[in-house]
């Protein structure tokens, strides 16, 4: 006898058959679309880094324009030199942290920027000459409100006057703390220093409310003080010697950039 329309066997042999198709659909289109999806998250990359050099136009060739005015180059946290044991142009600094080969674990006073793990490399980039940027960019993140808040901040050549700031990664909110991708705050960054006069170590930036006096100090974003909290705490970690503080120190010192690059690899050849 042929079964009912209504059969439990008979809805669950389709139910399972739709689902088995549309398995197979969505993951053909998944892998189908991944060189593209990967293209076009470089794409932003790059546009978020010339955004924040102001260097970006509408209509502009990014991929173009970043490659005849951008060079990346891997920086060793640790001792704020140069690196040549990653290629800078494939190093993801992100994943790496995951590895406890090229991470480390933070925890309590050192994790002010709630990062739970943290790169032992990360990739900077040179705008300009590279052994005498007039400008250097800084891969910064941090936890927010609500979660991780990722982005780019842009430096000049002294390592110490900050040129702008951008997020490409939040999940804020509108109208709050979502304001971090405000033009009119982020112009607020244009000239302010990252030390001030008494510290060479420790980074005097931070976001103040009630209006900002100083040259180390940013307007918080109005009703939004977690957030706000949270872009001081992350720029405060990554400005310090367990970030960029050490590297950035050397354009300070006025060092030749020339004679920190590929130290990694002489000092294995020394111990070798």
């Amino acid at each position: 006898m042929a079964q009912s329309n209504n059969s439990i066997k008979k809805i669950l042999t389709v139910a399972f058959a739709l689902c088995i198709v549309c398995s197979i659909i969505v993951s053909t289109a998944a892998v189908a679309l991944r060189s593209k999806q990967q293209f076009n998250q470089e794409l932003d990359r790059k546009s978020n880094i010339l955004e924040v050099a102001q260097l970006y136009e509408p209509g502009m060739d990014v991929n173009e324009t970043f490659e005849s005015m951008i060079t990346p180059r891997v920086v060793n946290l640790d001792t704020g030199e140069y690196s040549e044991q990653h290629d800078p142009a494939t190093y993801n600094a992100f994943e790496a942290r995951r590895d406890p080969a090229s991470g480390r674990t933070l925890s309590g006073e050192k994790d002010i920027a709630g990062l739970t793990r943290q790169e032992l490399y990360s990739t900077v980039y040179l705008v300009g000459d590279p052994d005498d940027p007039e400008q250097i960019i800084l891969p910064i993140r941090g936890q927010g409100l609500w979660g991780l808040m990722r982005g780019f901040l842009s430096v000049e050549g002294d390592g110490n006057t900050i040129i702008g700031i951008t997020y490409y990664e939040h999940s804020e909110t509108p109208g709050l703390g979502a304001e971090v991708n405000n033009p009119r705050w982020q112009a607020q960054w244009e000239g302010k220093e990252i030390f001030d006069e008494q510290g060479e170590i420790a980074p005097a930036i931070s976001l103040v409310k009630g209006g900002a006096d100083e040259k180390t100090e940013v307007d918080a974003l109005s009703g939004a003080t977690l957030t706000s909290k949270g872009v001081t705490n992350m720029l405060q970690f990554w400005l310090s010697p367990e970030g960029f503080g050490d590297y950035l120190a050397r354009f300070r010192a006025g060092v030749d950039q020339d004679e920190v690059q590929g130290t990694d690899v002489e000092l294995e050849s020394e111990g070798a």
